[in-house]
C-alpha cells in the first residue's frame, strides 16, 4: 500500500469479520441443529448433526488453506484479496438462500439437501475466510498491527454477538427463519462493499510457483486425522449396543466413560499421526513439548467449539424448551460468553508475562471446567448465564496464553510450519467432539426415554472433562525459562 494509514482503514480492513463471524454464530448453533432436528426427529438429531459437522469442518480445513495459498499469487487488477472475498460472499449469499427453501422439506431428503448446501457454504466462506486472513499482513505496517488485531477481535466477537443474540435469534426462536436469513444475507452484502473498498493494487511481482506439495501435506493431515476419528467414532457406536441392559445409572457412567475414552484416543492419535505427516519428527523426538501443546490445545477446544453447537440441544433437554424457543437464550448464553473472553483477553497479555504461559493455560482450564460444572449442576437459566460467562473468561485467558505458550517452544526457524497444525487442531476439535458426541446423546435418549435429554448434560460433562484433561497434557510441556526467550529474542 502506497499511502499512509486512514482513521477508516480500521474499519475497511476489518469489516468483513463481522459478516463471517454473524454468518458462522447464526449457521452453526441457531439454524442448521433446528433444521437437523426438524428433518431426522429427537431419536438421531445428535448423530446426524455430528456427522454434518465432521465433513464440514474438515473441507472448510481444506479450502480456507487453498484460497490463502491462491489469493497469495493472485494478479489480478482488483487486487491479491479482494476479488476472493466478493467471489466468496456471492456463493454464500446462494448457499444461504437455498438453506432457506430446504425448511420446506421434510425426512431425509431434506436432511441430505441440507448437507449438501452446507458443505457448499463451507466451500464458499472459506474461499472470502482464506483471502480475508492475509488483508492485515499485506497492508498494515508492523508497528499498527496490535492496534488492526484489537479492532478486529472487536468486530468479530461481541458486535455480532450482540446482533445475533438480539435480531436474528429472536426471529429463529419465533419461526421467522427468512427474516433470520434476509438480516444475515443483509449484513454480508454491506461488510463485502466495504471489503471492496480496500486500497490493494494489482500483484505485479512475480510469484513463485505454487507450492502444491504444501497443499497435498494438508490433505494428507486431513485424511489421516479423518479416518482416525471415523474408526474411533465407529468403534464406540459399536460399543452402544453392549450396554443396553444395564441398569440407568450403570449405563450413564460406562456410557459417558467409553465416550471419553474415545474422544482422548482420537485427541491422541489424530495429533500424533497428523505430526508426522506434516512436520519434522526428529524435532519432535527431541521435544516432545509441542505434540503435547497441540493436544493441550485440542483437547480444550473441543469443550469450547463445542458447547455452542449443542446449546440448543442442551437447553431443550435441560430446561424444556421447545425447539425453536431454545434459540434465543442459547444466542444469549453465546453472548455471555462471547463477552466474558473479549474482557478476559485484554488483561491476559499482562498476566501471561507475570505468571507464565503455562500457569495462565491451567487456569483456564480449570475456570473453563467450573463454569461447565455450574451450568450442568443448576437446572436455571441464568446459572447457566453465569456458568457460560466463566466459561468465556477461562477461554479469554486461553486463546492468549496458549498461543503465546506455542510460539515460543516451536523451532524459530520452522514456526510457520509448525504453527499451521494449529488450525487443524481448531476445526479437529469441533468433528471430534460432534462425530463422537452426538450419537452417544441419542443412544442414551433412545435407553432413558423418561429422560430424553439427559445424553447432551451427559455431554456437556464430558467438554468440562476434556477442559481438565488438557491440563494433564499440559504438564508435559516444557516452557522455556525466560532467559532462554530472551536469548532466542536476542
Amino acid at each position: 500500500m502506497n499511502r499512509s494509514i486512514r482513521w477508516y482503514d480500521y474499519l475497511t480492513f476489518n469489516a468483513y469479520w463481522l459478516g463471517l463471524s454473524a454468518l458462522s454464530n447464526t449457521m452453526t448453533p441457531l439454524v442448521v441443529p433446528l433444521l437437523v432436528q426438524q428433518f431426522i426427529g429427537e431419536e438421531l438429531k445428535g448423530t446426524y448433526y455430528g456427522n454434518l459437522r465432521l465433513w464440514t469442518l474438515m473441507v472448510a480445513i481444506l479450502v480456507q488453506s487453498l484460497a490463502g495459498l491462491l489469493s497469495d499469487r493472485s494478479t489480478s487488477r482488483w487486487g491479491r484479496r479482494r476479488p476472493f472475498i466478493l467471489l466468496g460472499t456471492l456463493g454464500d449469499l446462494v448457499m444461504i438462500a437455498l438453506i432457506g427453501f430446504s425448511a420446506g422439506m421434510e425426512g431425509p431428503a431434506g436432511y441430505w439437501f441440507l448437507f449438501t448446501m452446507v458443505i457448499l457454504m463451507m466451500v464458499t466462506t472459506n474461499v472470502a475466510h482464506g483471502a480475508t486472513q492475509g488483508i492485515i499482513p499485506d497492508l498494515v505496517p508492523a508497528e499498527k498491527r496490535g492496534r488492526f488485531s484489537a479492532v478486529k477481535a472487536l468486530l468479530e466477537i461481541p458486535i455480532p454477538l450482540i446482533i445475533v443474540s438480539f435480531t436474528i435469534a429472536r426471529m429463529v426462536s419465533k419461526g421467522n427463519l427468512w427474516g433470520a436469513l434476509i438480516t444475515l444475507m443483509g449484513i454480508l452484502v454491506v461488510v463485502a462493499l466495504i471489503a471492496m473498498f480496500i486500497p490493494e493494487q494489482q500483484n505485479k511481482s512475480s510469484s513463485s510457483p505454487l507450492a502444491w506439495q504444501d497443499f497435498v501435506r494438508l490433505a494428507a493431515m486431513t485424511s489421516a486425522f479423518t479416518l482416525i476419528l471415523l474408526g474411533i467414532g465407529w468403534a464406540v457406536k459399536l460399543a452402544h449396543p453392549l450396554l443396553c441392559k444395564m441398569e440407568a445409572a450403570p449405563l450413564l457412567v460406562t456410557t459417558g466413560v467409553i465416550s471419553l475414552i474415545g474422544m482422548a484416543l482420537a485427541v491422541f492419535g489424530g495429533v500424533t499421526a497428523s505430526l508426522r505427516i506434516g512436520v519434522d519428527s526428529e524435532s519432535l523426538r527431541k521435544d516432545p513439548s509441542f505434540r503435547w501443546w497441540v493436544i493441550n490445545r485440542l483437547a480444550f477446544l473441543i469443550g469450547a467449539n463445542n458447547l455452542a453447537g449443542f446449546t440448543i440441544y442442551f437447553l431443550q433437554g435441560r430446561l424444556g424448551f421447545v425447539q425453536a424457543e431454545a434459540a434465543g437464550p442459547a444466542s444469549r448464553l453465546t453472548m455471555f460468553v462471547g463477552v466474558a473472553i473479549l474482557l478476559s483477553a485484554l488483561p491476559s497479555g499482562f498476566l501471561t508475562d507475570r505468571f507464565g504461559r503455562k500457569r495462565i493455560v491451567a487456569l483456564a482450564g480449570f475456570l473453563a471446567a467450573a463454569g461447565t460444572a455450574l451450568a450442568v449442576a443448576v437446572p436455571n437459566l441464568t446459572v447457566i448465564y453465569i456458568g457460560g460467562a466463566i466459561i468465556g473468561i477461562g477461554m479469554g485467558l486461553f486463546y492468549t496464553a496458549n498461543w503465546a505458550l506455542g510460539t515460543e517452544i516451536v523451532p524459530k526457524a520452522q514456526a510457520g510450519r509448525f504453527l499451521g497444525i494449529s488450525n487443524l487442531a481448531g476445526a479437529g476439535a469441533g468433528a471430534i467432539g460432534a462425530y463422537i458426541g452426538g450419537p452417544m446423546a441419542d443412544f442414551l435418549a433412545a435407553q432413558m426415554p423418561q429422560s430424553p435429554g439427559l445424553g447432551y448434560v451427559l455431554l456437556f460433562v464430558l467438554y468440562g472433562s476434556l477442559f481438565l484433561l488438557s491440563i494433564v497434557a499440559l504438564t508435559r510441556v516444557r516452557e522455556p525459562s525466560r532467559a532462554t526467550q530472551i536469548a532466542q529474542i536476542e
